[in-house]
């Protein structure tokens, strides 16, 4: 015990020198994160402010934070009087060790800044990518947050999206309507073409410009098959489908025009 008492009376100035850097090092840490966040919540309402899509911002927003944070903790070594190049050095080996054994989030990362740079779709159009459907809710570093039209939420690693093609629904504000709608070898076609246009006039979200295409798609085997496409908003495309579908069944049925289903003759020999 006395030993220790005298090497702490002998260095007494040495313990007070680097006590006061730790204290300030630990108020850097500290005032730094809280700079990190404030910079953070800077950036995102200022691309708010702007009007810039909501997941850009939050992106954004998310490497500003990690950079502010990173120069905190260089700062912070630097006040205790370690190097920070050497930091740096270590770091970067550190950094390679690990990025290769995390590949995919790397990955992951890279992808997610070419979704932001590139902008295939922002927050609130609905996609269809690496094989799934939704509304993109949220754009992160890593990953992507998808809403289902059943309100699943999917979290699809950002490399995922990027690695093949991406389908937006959303992006422009028309689109057109395809259906095939088969009536009977018997059926009069020009009645049934005349049935088909009478509804889609009578349905007011169709767009007159550019104008709808009733024409015979091809002779099947158990039905003369119509190609019906309308143009409509975006935002009208499920409900205008769904009506079209019960309203053009409604009035074949009203105009006694069948739409048949395929048949199979089955024959039956007798053997003795």
């Amino acid at each position: 015990m006395d030993t220790i008492l005298n090497w702490i009376n002998e260095n007494s100035g040495l313990i007070l020198h680097y006590g006061i850097q730790a204290v300030i090092a630990l108020v850097i840490f500290l005032l730094g994160g809280r700079v990190a966040k404030f910079c953070s919540n800077l950036t995102e309402k200022a691309f708010e402010k702007k009007k810039v899509d909501k997941a850009v911002g939050s992106f954004v927003s998310s490497i500003v934070y990690a950079i502010v944070f990173m120069a905190t903790i260089l700062m912070a070594l630097s006040q205790i009087g370690i190097e920070t190049t050497s930091f740096i050095a270590i770091l970067g080996a550190a950094g390679l060790a690990v990025g290769l054994a995390l590949q995919g989030s790397l990955s992951n990362f890279a992808s997610g800044v070419l979704i932001i740079l590139l902008r295939p779709f922002k927050s609130g159009d609905f996609i269809e990518a690496g094989g799934k459907m939704g509304s993109v809710h949220k754009i992160e570093i890593f990953s992507t947050e998808l809403r289902t039209p059943d309100n699943k939420v999917i979290i699809m690693p950002n490399s995922s999206i990027m690695s093949g093609p991406i389908v937006n629904f959303s992006r422009e504000k028309t689109r057109r309507i395809d259906l095939v709608i088969g009536v009977g070898y018997d059926a009069d076609l020009r009645q049934a073409k005349e049935v088909l246009k009478s509804v889609l006039d009578k349905e007011p979200r169709i767009l007159k410009d550019p104008a709808y295409t009733v024409a015979v798609l091809e002779l099947a085997d158990s039905s003369v098959n119509f190609v019906v496409r309308p143009w409509v908003n975006s935002t009208d495309y499920w409900p205008t489908y769904f009506d079209l579908m019960e309203n053009i069944k409604i009035s074949l049925d009203d105009a006694d025009i069948t739409i048949p289903f395929p048949q199979m003759d089955v024959h039956l020999h007798k053997q003795n």
